[in-house]
């Protein structure tokens, strides 16, 4: 049987107050489903301040350049930006650069969930693939290749 990792981390204090009222803030922004899609955000955002960490103690500079190439690419940094910046990042840059909220943001949608509809009943292609992902990260370049089919631009 194989093993699969885990994609996310459980809070430390699952019913502290302040942190249950700020992801009902975020599900509601965002249009999540569950409290799940906020913790894998968390954890990529986590995975990445890692990096940038390990990557300041070391001093690699090649090691560097990909993290920031990496980040630049996703939409989340901008070139020229430093590993500072990447640990200045948040959930809510990790959510914003999520397909879903991409396509509302873009006005194909009139509510973040009606985005996710559209997504997930395979209304939208992206460079002519169907995408019905909305946790998708969309990379800067393929942002413009966004598609909604069946009459909605």
């Amino acid at each position: 049987m194989r093993r699969l990792r885990k994609k996310l981390k459980k809070s430390r204090k699952p019913w502290d107050s302040s942190l249950i009222e700020e992801e009902k803030k975020i599900l509601a922004l965002y249009g999540l489903r569950r409290k799940r899609e906020i913790l894998k955000a968390r954890a990529i955002l986590r995975n990445f301040r890692r990096r940038a960490r390990s990557l300041i103690a070391e001093r690699d500079e090649e090691a560097e350049g990909i993290l920031l190439d990496k980040l630049a690419n996703l939409g989340l940094l901008q070139k020229g930006q430093g590993l500072d910046d990447a640990l200045a990042l948040t959930v809510n840059n990790i959510l914003d650069r999520r397909l879903q909220t991409i396509v509302f943001r873009k006005g194909a949608a009139k509510t973040p969930k009606q985005a996710r509809q559209l997504i997930t009943h395979g209304h939208l292609t992206i460079g002519g693939r169907k995408m019905v992902y909305p946790s998708y990260m969309v990379p800067v370049d393929e942002e413009g290749k966004i598609v909604i089919r069946g009459g909605r631009k």
